[in-house]
């Protein structure tokens, strides 16, 4: 088992985390577990807070920089149609964000809908989640054009 998703900040933070694409100044950039939306990625914000508005104003708009930093990563990366940014909070107990892509090859009535209304035997196909050896080089291309990002918007 992958005991690293019991605690996925703690593992970032101990470096045992493979989804782990970079540390931002408000958190730590990851790849999803699926790639059912290749390059689907998610902003996890440190110190674990519950939701967003538990955040002093200025570091709510550091972890929404960071979010968009970490979306047009994804953009320039893979070329996506757009980009849909979403903050749930129902089942993981802290501040995170979902950074879903979109694509034109997506089916109409898919594009229509939120990404987490995909079929869950699409989302959760086993050729689908995270694996170095099937991910490792989008993992690596988007680490990259984060990276560059961040030094661009001074946020190294």
């Amino acid at each position: 088992m992958d005991t690293w998703k019991q605690d996925r900040i703690a593992s970032a933070e101990r470096g045992e985390n493979p989804t782990v694409l970079a540390r931002l100044p408000s958190g730590f950039a990851v790849l999803g577990d699926t790639q059912f939306l290749p390059g689907y990625c998610l902003l996890l914000h440190i110190p674990k807070v519950r939701d967003l508005t538990d955040l002093p104003l200025a570091a709510r708009l550091d972890f929404l920089r960071d979010m968009s930093l970490l979306g047009e990563a994804v953009t320039r990366v893979c070329q996506t149609w757009r980009i849909n940014y979403e903050i749930f909070g129902n089942t993981d107990p802290f501040l995170h964000a979902h950074i879903l892509p979109r694509y034109e090859w997506e089916d109409a009535d898919a594009l229509a809908r939120p990404a987490y209304l995909y079929p869950s035997e699409h989302r959760n196909a086993p050729e689908a989640q995270f694996s170095a050896e099937r991910h490792g080089e989008l993992k690596s291309r988007l680490a990259a054009a984060l990276h560059d990002l961040l030094r661009e918007a001074g946020r190294t």
